[in-house]
């Protein structure tokens, strides 16, 4: 999906929630969100998602890890060495909480992330 206001990230099942905020960030709020599936982390095209930054100058990174050595602080890392000009905002890790994983269906519905969160964070991103 592209946009021109900030660049979701998404990895794994975190695309289709990265997704469904872009539509209501563009329908509800005026904000064009592009949205990149990755869909290796290593290689990681690292190209596409600096490219992207440097259009829209805010990132946000979508993943079901958690936000310490995560994936998104590898994005981040790579982002801020080749595109730390273009940033408008600090880059920002859409995780789950520090905590262990729940096994109950209703609990992990509410510890991962979904499209209402990344609405909230991106439009805390862009203010």
């Amino acid at each position: 999906r592209e946009g021109g206001d900030v660049t979701i990230v998404g990895v794994s099942t975190m695309v289709r929630a990265a997704l469904g905020a872009a539509e209501s960030l563009a329908e509800d709020h005026g904000i064009e969100a592009e949205v990149i599936d990755v869909m290796s982390l290593s290689p990681l095209d690292a190209d596409a998602i600096i490219a992207s930054v440097e259009r829209t100058g805010r990132l946000a990174i979508v993943h079901e890890a958690h936000a310490p050595c995560g994936i998104g602080a590898e994005i981040i890392a790579r982002v801020s060495e080749s595109a730390f000009g273009a940033l408008k905002a600090p880059p920002r890790r859409i995780t789950p909480p520090f905590a262990p994983s729940p096994f109950a269906p209703v609990l992990e519905k509410a510890y991962l992330p979904d499209a209402a969160r990344i609405v909230d964070e991106i439009r805390a991103l862009i203010a």
